[in-house]
C-alpha cells in the first residue's frame, strides 16, 4: 500500500477491523495539505442559530395578537418571519460550509470566498428583512445578500470542480 500523505492520516476509528487504513487519495493525484475548518463560518451559524431562536421568542412574544404587525398576511409580518427563519437557513449554510470544507478540499482563495460571502448573506440577509419590514424602501437592499450567498455557493462549486 502506498504511503498516505499528511492530510490522509485517518483517527484510529475510521481504521478497518483489520487495521487497514481507509484510502481517501484524490482523484485528480494533486498533492496539497488538508484546508482547516474555516471556524469564522463554525461559529457565524451558531450565532445565527442563536439569533435565530432569540428573534423568534422576541417576536413570538406578539404573534397571538391577530392585526399584530398589520395581520398574519401583511408584508411586515411576513417580511419579519422570513428574517427570522434565514438566521436559521443561513446558519445551516454556513455549518454545512464549515463541515464539510476540509472534504471538499478548496485551495484557500475559493475557501476565503465562500466563507467570507456566506459570512456576508448571514448577516444582511436577516438585516434586511427586518429594515424592509421597518420601511419599505430598504427593499431594494435584498441583491446584496442574495449575491453574497450566491457567489459563496459559486466559489465552493467552482472550487471544487477545479481541484
Amino acid at each position: 500500500m502506498p504511503a498516505l500523505s499528511s492530510w490522509t492520516t485517518i483517527p484510529a476509528q475510521l481504521r478497518l477491523k483489520i487495521g487497514t487504513p481507509l484510502s481517501l487519495e484524490r482523484p485528480s493525484g494533486a498533492r496539497r495539505k488538508g484546508v482547516r475548518v474555516p471556524t469564522a463560518n463554525l461559529i457565524g451559524g451558531w450565532l445565527g442559530m442563536l439569533a435565530g431562536v432569540l428573534s423568534g421568542a422576541c417576536i413570538g412574544l406578539f404573534f397571538h395578537q391577530d392585526e399584530w404587525m398589520g395581520g398574519y398576511a401583511s408584508y411586515r409580518r411576513r417580511l419579519t418571519r422570513l428574517g427570522h427563519i434565514s438566521f436559521f437557513g443561513l446558519g445551516f449554510v454556513n455549518l454545512i460550509f464549515a463541515a464539510t470544507a476540509s472534504q471538499l478540499f478548496l485551495t484557500h482563495a475559493y475557501s476565503a470566498v465562500a466563507s467570507d460571502a456566506l459570512i456576508v448573506g448571514a448577516i444582511t440577509m436577516p438585516a434586511c428583512c427586518f429594515l424592509s419590514a421597518w420601511r419599505k424602501p430598504f427593499r431594494h437592499l435584498f441583491p446584496i445578500p442574495v449575491l453574497a450567498v450566491t457567489v459563496g455557493i459559486l466559489a465552493i462549486l467552482m472550487g471544487w470542480w477545479r481541484r
